[in-house]
């Protein structure tokens, strides 16, 4: 990490905010961020940069692009593109730009095209595992043909799991969004087959009987966890799951299963008091009892 190095965090989200905690113990570096929430004072965004000095917020896009020598792009997958022309409106000459999004291969090769065009070096990034609790430390793909020199600049930030996976824009994001349709479905299907089981009272049976075939796992708890993300995270991660469909429709097939968790996902996301239960049978009596109301 060569010395004066400037961060740029755009977005502030869960993901941003997880690595503006892990950057800050990097020395020699300072960090900006951007979120196009920071101007709503009661937004989660804003709360979070209030209890995080060592963050300075720029006043918009164009000027973190302005500032800093590497961009890490952390939006929700709708903002993608836009979030590449915002900053390389006036972004600084061979600036890294790491787009950590969900997204499909096209929008990734789409923000690559954006930024190389406004002078900097995109790197496509494919995080293999929730930011939570690993954080920089989590396993990452890099693609494209500035991922090998961004390499070494990426484990310097505490990216210790990175790799290099393709000197092309695609693979990696392709990997991911095959990975999601199994994790975001696993989200749905449980959320589905759990909330009709609590009804017919059958939950422990069913969950029993998923132990006997697909061992190694505590399904209660994995059920709470997965079902637990989808309502914290379902209009995000119905985002994703759009950009998944797309990724499986340029494969020549039509995204069945993919679109159906689109629709889960979102409709998960408005029993979001349900994340106050302690345990899963908890959870799923919250949300039946707004069913039934």
């Amino acid at each position: 990490m060569r010395p004066g190095t400037t961060i740029g965090l755009l977005g502030f989200g869960e993901v941003g905010q997880r690595l503006a905690d892990a950057l800050a113990k990097v020395t020699d570096t300072a960090i900006c961020a951007f979120d196009l929430l920071f101007g709503e004072p009661d937004s989660i965004p804003a709360q979070a940069l209030q209890h995080r000095a060592h963050v300075t917020a720029t006043d918009n896009s164009a000027s973190l692009g302005r500032q800093c020598n590497i961009i890490i792009s952390a939006v929700t997958a709708a903002e993608d593109i836009a979030a590449a022309e915002s900053i390389s409106a006036d972004l600084m000459p061979d600036a890294f730009v790491m787009d950590v999004n969900s997204v499909a291969p096209e929008t990734k090769r789409r923000c690559a095209e954006i930024v190389e065009a406004a002078g900097g070096r995109y790197v496509e990034a494919a995080v293999m595992s929730p930011i939570h609790p690993q954080g920089v430390a989590s396993p990452v793909l890099l693609g494209g043909p500035h991922a090998a020199a961004f390499l070494e600049a990426a484990q310097a930030l505490g990216f210790t799991s990175a790799r290099v996976f393709s000197s092309e824009i695609g693979p990696a994001s392709a990997t991911k969004m095959c990975r999601s349709v199994v994790i975001k479905g696993m989200e749905a299907l449980l959320s589905e087959s759990l909330l009709a089981a609590r009804y017919y009272g059958v939950e422990n049976e069913v969950l029993d009987s998923l132990g006997n075939l697909l061992t190694g796992d505590d399904w209660r708890e994995l059920a709470h966890y997965m079902i637990g993300r989808g309502v914290r995270h379902g209009a995000r991660r119905a985002e994703e799951m759009r950009e998944a469909a797309a990724t499986v429709t340029a494969a020549g097939l039509e995204p069945l299963m993919s679109d159906a968790c689109v629709a889960r996902q979102e409709w998960t996301a408005q029993y979001a008091d349900s994340l106050q239960a302690a345990n899963l049978a908890d959870m799923l009596d919250a949300i039946r009892h707004r069913l039934s109301s």
